[in-house]
């Protein structure tokens, strides 16, 4: 246990609770401040942003280029503000946790932590935080928990049961070694693991929180509504996955209260999460969000963006300068009866990469996995999951409901995909003991052609 870190991470939630009464106004005053701040640190230090905004360095935020996860990687060593940090080395500390089992919550040379996303949407990228900024990331995710209202303290220790990634350079990984302590006992399950060792190890731990992947937190619905899981969760919170309604609703029926969906990236930290009244709060105080269609240009409130560029207001070591994620977002209004003035996310539809490109009779179909929500959510016992093959797509039960049968979820799919526009698409169904997940442990809903760069 880093004791420094865990008394920064405690000093910034008690000072972030005095936030939650500023007006919208005092939210702008602080953004603008903020930006201010982040751009003279980004041009002291760093020779790729300098280059980036050539000529714009006093131009306001919304004239900026934005920056992809690609640029990063591929100027990581331009663009970090430390000039003894390289990619190459960092990347070599990454490789010695995965093949040694080393800790991932023991900051790197005493002083970095990182961590790394699969690459699933393209190049893998990798991103690095001093102790300072590190405290705020493991700060972002806390708030998560007190706008759930689930308090921790001295007399009251937060038992958390993590069930999603052991990768050690998964965020989720580093944050759970990161916070292990007497006021954060934490179980860090594997959501590749049986379900029999899942449920005993719960069984055993009773967590007050449950966090963990939807495509985790819906199996465990069911052995709890069965009788084999017996656990009593202050909250459940949903992380790194779409939560679809149909999901949510499973949650509720086993556990009591309708689930936190919180929104989170490795790249950002905590984006946003709900209030009591279920209602998702930006983190306005520490990043930006702008939702933007595809060429770029803002979208009204209420609109879906095509894709989302993030500004990160605390990071310094590697900026985040309207840094481009494919994230599908719309903003709503700020009124929210628990009184915070932060505006509210009103809907995560996935990212681009869940919305399949299928052959139609005038070209190109975009099919939205909304399409198979309202087949499959029904349809499946405990999961579901459509990837996209050469030949068509093959879709993956993990049971089925009652009454209904492959062929009928085939044809099911298949009308589906005509009344999209859909021609030419052979559909596979078939049942299987568990969804296919990503190198980080993911199972997303939709899985698309790889993505070749």
């Amino acid at each position: 246990m880093d004791l420094r870190l865990i008394s920064r991470v405690l000093f910034l939630r008690a000072a972030w609770r005095r936030r939650d009464h500023w007006d919208a106004a005092r939210i702008a005053s602080h953004q603008d401040h903020a930006v201010g701040e982040l751009r003279r640190a980004t041009y002291a230090g760093s020779e790729f942003y300098r280059r980036h905004h050539a000529g714009l360095h006093d131009a306001p935020l919304d004239q900026l280029p934005s920056v992809t996860k690609a640029d990063l990687m591929e100027h990581f060593d331009e663009a970090v503000t430390t000039p003894d940090l390289r990619l190459e080395d960092l990347e070599n500390h990454l490789r010695s946790l995965i093949q040694g089992g080393g800790d991932p919550g023991l900051p790197w040379k005493g002083k970095w932590w990182a961590a790394a996303t699969a690459g699933t949407t393209g190049r893998r990228g990798t991103f690095i935080w001093n102790r300072t900024e590190w405290g705020t990331v493991l700060a972002s995710y806390a708030r998560a928990n007190d706008w759930a209202g689930i308090s921790a303290g001295p007399t009251r220790p937060l038992k958390m049961a993590l069930v999603s990634s052991r990768v050690p350079t998964h965020q989720s990984a580093v944050v759970g070694a990161s916070l292990r302590s007497g006021l954060v006992p934490t179980l860090r399950l594997d959501v590749t693991a049986p379900m029999g060792e899942t449920v005993a190890a719960l069984n055993r731990f009773q967590p007050r929180i449950l966090v963990g992947y939807a495509s985790a937190l819906k199996p465990l619905a069911a052995e709890q509504r069965a009788g084999r899981l017996h656990i009593s969760p202050q909250g459940v919170m949903s992380a790194s996955e779409v939560l679809s309604p149909h999901t949510a609703a499973e949650l509720e029926a086993a556990w009591g209260s309708a689930p936190f969906d919180v929104y989170a990236a490795t790249e950002t930290a905590g984006i946003a999460s709900p209030c009591t009244y279920r209602n998702r709060h930006l983190y306005e105080d520490l990043l930006i969000i702008e939702p933007v269609d595809q060429a770029g240009h803002p979208v009204p409130r209420g609109t879906t963006g095509a894709k989302l560029l993030v500004t990160v207001l605390f990071s310094r070591t590697l900026p985040l300068i309207r840094y481009e994620m494919s994230d599908t977002v719309s903003l709503g209004g700020r009124g929210c009866p628990c009184g915070r003035a932060f505006t509210i996310l009103e809907g995560i539809e996935g990212r681009i990469e869940d919305v399949l490109q299928l052959p139609g009779k005038a070209g190109t179909v975009n099919v939205h996995p909304i399409v198979f929500h309202h087949i499959l959510d029904q349809a499946a016992a405990a999961g579901w999951q459509v990837i996209q093959e050469t030949y068509g797509l093959r879709v993956l039960l993990t049971g089925l409901a009652p009454g209904a049968s492959t062929e009928g979820v085939r044809t099911a799919v298949a009308g589906g995909l005509k009344d999209a526009g859909v021609v030419d698409t052979q559909v596979e169904v078939h049942v299987v003991e568990r969804v296919e997940r990503t190198a980080l442990g993911k199972a997303p809903f939709v899985r698309g052609l790889p993505v070749r760069r």
